[in-house]
């Protein structure tokens, strides 16, 4: 893929991110941006962490009701709609990552009621990772983590294919000893 930015490595069109304005000044929103998506299995590995955890509450209330009082019962009242409000949400989350990469930087935009972008200078990375977890492995994704000279850095790409994601570990690792080589 080159820097046009024609499709997603899951082979989604490029678009804006959900919710996102396209008026001019809107800082979610540059011009000229062609936005590479996450995969959309990212929400399918959110919602199985999510029943993960979801479940084991739900064990837990489950036994406390049993041993102590009936009354613990009304937990899954809360714990049941949780659930089911993060198992929607996952979709929605993952269409609101993207990222894109300009000249001299690396945009990563993501949120739905808090958005944020973040912008990264090439000639401020230090190291970029790729990590990958067992659920992350088995739904074939890995996240591009970057790191840079500021520790409030919060720039990482989740739900990114294992060769998409080395692809940008390689392409960015080389942009920022270029940019830092010029320093």
């Amino acid at each position: 893929m080159g820097d046009t930015g024609d499709t997603t490595p899951s082979g989604a069109a490029d678009v804006a991110p959900a919710g996102a304005a396209t008026a001019a000044g809107d800082p979610f929103a540059p011009d000229g941006v062609a936005w590479q998506r996450i995969s959309p299995r990212w929400a399918a590995a959110q919602r199985v962490a999510g029943a993960i955890v979801f479940g084991v509450v739900a064990v837990v209330v489950v036994v406390l009701a049993l041993l102590l009082t009936p009354w613990i019962w009304l937990a899954l009242a809360v714990v049941v709609p949780l659930w089911a409000w993060d198992f929607a949400w996952s979709g929605r989350q993952a269409r609101a990552w993207g990222y894109a990469e300009r000249d001299d930087d690396l945009l990563v935009v993501k949120g739905i009621l808090f958005r944020s972008l973040v912008v990264v200078p090439y000639g401020r990375l230090q190291y970029v990772d790729v990590e990958a977890g067992p659920l992350d492995r088995r739904f074939g994704l890995a996240k591009v983590q970057l790191h840079t000279a500021s520790s409030d850095s919060d720039a990482a790409i989740p739900g990114l294919p294992p060769a998409e994601a080395a692809r940008l570990r390689d392409r960015l690792a080389a942009r920022g000893e270029a940019r830092l080589a010029g320093l």
